[in-house]
């Protein structure tokens, strides 16, 4: 375990690399979980990028929402390979990751989330004006606006996970060096801090908590709106079809944000079991979210057809 600690010029340990201990419990089960993981990995790729092929090639989903979607299908590709490829190196006993890499690693990751927290709030903004402000979406949802506000997602997600990164490995880590989850991550990683961590829990409580609840106020209320305008609507087909725009980002939101508020906002998360809880927002989110939009949307649906149609014949 002490193998890679090594004595620096002040005769200080500092860790050059970490062990990732993968999932616990699944020592039996390594043949299984490799095969289930890489076909999740495969299928998370070709569906997200069918998606984005489907929407860059077919001139009817050139709209804002789409324009959207496919930010989220690029964000889900990159996340899944943040973290899937190592859980599989994991599996085949190559389990240390180097620090730089660790470092590389946490902050992708934190940068891709935080960048899908924060489109998924974009995504309910949209829906909000395309149902309760038809007459004036044209206008409020722009091209230059769409754009500005998918750039405004990636910028502050960028930054975001800059001010966990460095709050994070600024810490003097000198052994042990096994972190109990199958990626670096904030909390698994302050457990091995050779120094008092409390302050950067709170920050990273408060600053996750901060973002996940403002994120949230602003989907719930943009929510609210949205279904007091579809109970205005008189025909029951007309309000199920305007429901149904909706129902897919719904259930993407759902998958996304349970999983993460369990973790991230509780006092005394960082425990292994977490790495179960985990696996839904790294891994199954991203291969469910192209199944679901897809499924849900008759305009994707043709879309897929048309792209599938054209390549086949």
């Amino acid at each position: 375990m002490f193998g890679s600690i090594i004595m620096d010029r002040n005769s200080s340990l500092v860790i050059k690399e970490f062990i990732l201990r993968g999932i616990p419990h699944t020592e039996d089960l390594h043949f299984f979980l490799i095969l289930i993981f890489f076909l999740m990995y495969i299928f998370t790729i070709a569906g997200n990028s069918m998606l984005i092929i489907a929407v860059q090639g077919t001139h009817a989903l050139h709209k804002s929402m789409y324009f959207f979607l496919t930010n989220l299908s690029f964000l889900d590709i990159c996340l899944s390979s943040v973290t899937l490829p190592k859980l599989l190196s994991n599996f085949l006993s190559w389990k240390t990751i180097p620090f730089n890499e660790c470092v590389c690693q946490l902050y992708f990751f934190h940068f891709l989330a935080s960048c899908e927290c924060f489109l998924y709030t974009v995504m309910a903004y949209d829906r909000y004006v395309a149902i309760c402000q038809p007459l004036h979406y044209s206008r409020l949802m722009s091209w230059k606006i769409c754009i500005s506000l998918a750039c405004g997602c990636w910028t502050t997600g960028s930054l975001h996970s800059m001010t966990h990164t460095l709050l994070t490995f600024l810490l003097p880590y000198c052994g042990p060096n096994t972190i109990d989850y199958f990626f670096c991550d904030i909390i698994p990683i302050l457990k091995l801090a050779c120094t008092d961590t409390t302050i950067n829990k709170t920050v990273t409580l408060a600053n996750i908590g901060a973002v996940a609840l403002l994120c949230f106020i602003i989907i719930l209320t943009s929510y609210v709106h949205i279904l007091a305008a579809i109970m205005k609507i008189k025909t029951v087909n007309a309000r199920m079809k305007t429901f149904s725009t909706c129902a897919s980002h719904l259930t993407a939101v759902m998958l996304f944000y349970v999983p993460c508020v369990f973790i991230y906002l509780r006092p005394y998360s960082g425990s292994s079991g977490d790495s179960f809880i985990a696996i839904f927002y790294t891994l199954l989110t991203p291969l469910l979210n192209p199944i679901v939009y897809s499924l849900r949307n008759k305009d994707v649906k043709v879309g897929l057809k048309e792209i599938l149609r054209g390549h086949l014949f």
